[in-house]
């Protein structure tokens, strides 16, 4: 079995699963799992905040921390980077100062578990931040106070805004809001809440409930409020962003649910197999276990699991896995392929109907529109088919039938047809899989939920 342990180490070096200084494994901790990504604007602060968060977490040693410094100040960036090159270890990410790639990232607090993703500001970058969030259980948005860097973020167009409603409509119910920078803004209490204000008012829209959520004033760069109270902002009298942390509910595993995992990538081994790798969204899985690949059909048997370098007897919804499948061909299955178990196969579209809001377009979209579709791992041209009625985001009551255009702002149900077999469920029977995101042009154009799949691929019947 060291062979599969060593090739799963490689699989989790290349899909970004960083290990870095002691850096605590899967295994090791009875403590409950979360799945956590950080979302902002480009330049408001993640990466330093979750750098030195880390730090001060003691997940990485002082050691690796004086390396990053020495090597930012090698650059010419001076050490001001120094927290940001935890996550950005990618040479290309450093030359250029912004998160590309999603770098995955354990961690512990004194209650949880968490596999964190850092998920990209930078918009050629949403797409990566979409897969992020659609594995995510809770959220921290990363806003800077600093103005101009606000406005910028929360206003309509703005990645504060964006990452908030793609969070939201995959998903994601829980936030907690770090209030970045406020070191520029001289720790004043008055900037603090202006800033809340206006991120309460942007969340308010988007559709979060305000009341639950807690806004932290913090400086990610001088480690205000991450671990421990600021002495510059006795003001603050709510919890640090570690302490939030902890305040998160634990999600409920959807273990009891037939088992859906969607193929993040896939290995072809000399002397193994097939090994494909990605997160287990419901059910449970265990080596002998038959199972199907969709859409190809392929059948096959599991014969091993292995997670952050351990072998596993069994794993279950929220485990990020890698597993040797014996029987099928690396040809018959790819990434944004679903695998289920062989008697309750994942159901695969060659239409939808869903409910679709339109985060922003420049102008508007007609029956007919080909964006590309995002759910869960996969990627697929797809054609709004029919704009079935406008609905008000709010209620969901109709009010209007056969509408001949959207435009941004505007949620509706519509229909929609893949250009190939997509394999996905309706929100309704598997939330963690039944949601997407359209984008076009660079840009996230929609998002949404699958209410029903009108028309189902047989793969016996091609």
């Amino acid at each position: 079995m060291s062979q599969l342990a060593h090739i799963f180490h490689t699989i989790a070096g290349e899909i970004q699963i960083k290990p870095m200084g002691r850096s605590c494994s899967m295994s090791a901790s009875k403590k409950p799992h979360m799945n956590l990504v950080v979302t902002g604007h480009v330049d408001n602060g993640k990466s330093t905040t979750v750098g030195h968060l880390l730090v001060d977490l003691g997940a990485i040693d002082q050691r690796t921390i004086e390396q990053y410094a020495k090597e930012s100040e090698e650059t010419g960036k001076g050490d001001t980077f120094k927290y940001a090159w935890v996550l950005d270890s990618i040479k290309d990410e450093r030359e250029r100062g912004i998160t590309i790639d999603l770098a995955f990232q354990k961690f512990e607090t004194s209650k949880y578990f968490f596999t964190l993703i850092d998920a990209p500001g930078h918009r050629d970058f949403v797409k990566n931040m979409i897969t992020g969030a659609s594995e995510a259980d809770a959220s921290i948005l990363v806003i800077s106070v600093k103005p101009g860097e606000m406005e910028s973020a929360i206003e309509p167009g703005g990645q504060g805004r964006e990452h908030a409603f793609l969070a939201r409509t995959l998903g994601v119910n829980q936030i907690i809001v770090a209030l970045n920078k406020m070191d520029d803004a001289g720790f004043q209490e008055s900037r603090y809440k202006e800033a809340k204000e206006a991120a309460e008012k942007m969340l308010k829209l988007v559709g979060y409930n305000t009341a639950k959520i807690n806004f932290i004033p913090i400086s990610g760069w001088k480690g205000d409020n991450l671990v421990k109270k600021s002495e510059n902002m006795p003001w603050y009298k709510g919890p640090t962003l570690a302490e939030a942390l902890d305040i998160l509910d634990p999600p409920e595993k959807p273990v009891g649910k037939p088992l859906r995992i969607p193929i993040q990538d896939v290995y072809s081994i000399t002397g193994v197999g097939t090994v494909p790798v990605g997160r287990v969204e419901t059910g449970k899985m265990k080596p002998g276990e038959k199972v199907l690949v969709m859409p190809s059909g392929a059948a096959g048997e599991i014969k091993s699991i292995e997670t952050h370098h351990t072998q596993l007897e069994s794993a279950e919804a929220g485990d990020n896995v890698g597993f040797n499948l014996r029987g099928v061909d690396k040809k018959q299955i790819k990434r944004g392929d679903m695998i289920g178990a062989a008697d309750n196969p994942p159901s695969v579209a060659k239409e939808l109907e869903a409910r679709l809001i339109v985060i922003h377009h420049p102008t508007a979209i007609a029956p007919g529109y080909t964006p590309v579709l995002h759910a869960h791992t996969a990627q697929v041209a797809a054609t709004i088919s029919q704009f079935v009625s406008k609905i008000d985001p709010r209620t969901g009551a109709t009010t209007e039938q056969n509408p001949k255009f959207l435009k941004t702002g505007d949620a509706a149900i519509v229909r929609i047809k893949p250009v190939r077999p997509l394999p996905i469920e309706t929100f309704k029977d598997f939330p963690e899989i039944g949601r997407f995101a359209l984008r076009d042009m660079g840009t996230t154009i929609g998002a949404g939920v699958v209410l029903n799949i009108t028309d189902k691929y047989d793969p016996n019947k091609k």
